[in-house]
């Protein structure tokens, strides 16, 4: 099975709202808007059976809809930036579920990297770009606000061999507030260890 992840979709009118910041940099390679999501967690290269038990353990997450909005500018890699994004206002609820799957991955065995999550909406993959440029564009184009959206599902996508920045195919996806074999509370307050 090729790359997957478990991520959020962005509604077709915010992507649209965020293509318009796209522009006004070189050396970049603009994200098409169809790919534009919100990664919660990177599973990678996986076989078919723990692909099948990932999607099993997925429908066990049960979390009720919220709402998110887009704002502002970021970029990783400060004296060799990588990659720019767009951020997101804080949400507890949001940071639940992505704790969540984290947390049902590895105890499905499954190694997750170790970074902080950061939701954010990858806008442009950089290569050989000044970090004066990027902070030239972060200041023109920063005070991005998107209006609020609803998040109601999330999904598992599969990325084809590229460099980033898609082709991203959804394989399953998942309503939120309508699963009834959800984890029990002890479960998910366990510690999980590698």
């Amino acid at each position: 099975m090729p790359r997957i992840f478990t991520g959020l979709e962005i509604p077709k009118e915010v992507s649209m709202h965020l293509s318009l910041l796209q522009g006004g940099m070189q050396n970049v390679r603009w994200i098409n808007p169809e790919f534009f999501h919100i990664t919660l967690c990177f599973i990678g290269d996986v076989d078919n059976s723990l692909a099948g038990e990932i999607t099993l353990a997925m429908d066990r997450i049960d979390r009720k809809p919220f709402e998110i909005r887009l704002t502002g500018l970021g970029m990783f890699g400060t004296r060799n930036p990588h990659a720019v994004w767009a951020g997101i206002e804080p949400c507890e609820s949001l940071s639940q579920l992505q704790a969540e799957q984290d947390w049902v991955l590895r105890k499905l065995g499954v190694s997750l990297e170790r970074r902080k999550f950061v939701p954010h909406v990858t806008l442009a993959r950089c290569n050989g770009i000044s970090e004066i440029e990027v902070a030239q564009y972060m200041s023109d184009q920063g005070r991005f606000k998107s209006a609020p959206f609803k998040v109601s599902r999330f999904v598992m996508y599969s990325a084809r061999a590229s460099v980033g920045g898609g082709p991203y195919l959804i394989e399953d996806s998942w309503e939120l507030g309508e699963n009834t074999n959800q984890f029990e509370d002890d479960d998910f307050n366990q510690p999980v260890y590698p």
